[in-house]
């Protein structure tokens, strides 16, 4: 059996006028919430950032649109082998790295043009424009609830050279 490549790298051209709105979610842990799925609606791509736990949370997700996904510490079985622990997508003039922890995030970001970086793993919701105008967005968790964290995806809006991260608490 053939390794799942380390990355995955593409582009997604926008099928509408700015802004291009992204989809960010992570952690499922085998849970479609219908919540979130309503808060998707409409984005024009989606970005898994692992612990997806079962192939049917992407085959919910992909309805709604184009989906870049990576494997997270909890994704096992041949069909989670098969994914990528990093992709690289382009929005417009954006690029987005995304990856599951945020401790395997390179270092060196601004050498590969990185804008962009969404993570999960922690639970943990985030938006933080770093002082090196890196932005760093974690979802949070749209799984089963955590210790006192909210449940929460993001909403990536990109127009031109402006990003901005929005997250999104849903009522569950």
């Amino acid at each position: 059996m053939s390794e799942a490549p380390l990355a995955l790298i593409h582009t997604i051209m926008p099928t509408r006028p700015s802004p291009s709105r992204i989809g960010l979610i992570s952690d499922t842990h085998n849970l479609v919430r219908p919540e979130a799925l309503q808060c998707l609606a409409g984005c024009e791509a989606i970005v898994h950032a692992g612990d997806i736990c079962e192939a049917a949370v992407l085959d919910a997700l992909a309805v709604l649109a184009p989906l870049t996904v990576v494997r997270g510490n909890n994704d096992t079985g041949a069909w989670a082998r098969a994914l990528p622990t990093h992709a690289t997508l382009t929005v417009q003039q954006t690029k987005i790295l995304v990856v599951h922890d945020i401790a395997d995030v390179p270092d060196d970001l601004h050498r590969d043009g990185i804008g962009v970086v969404v993570t999960g793993h922690s639970h943990k919701p985030l938006v933080d424009l770093r002082d090196d105008g890196v932005l760093f967005v974690n979802p949070g968790s749209a799984g089963p609830r955590r210790f006192r964290l909210p449940v929460s995806v993001a909403i990536l809006e990109i127009d031109g050279a402006h990003v901005n991260a929005t997250l999104h608490t849903l009522a569950v």
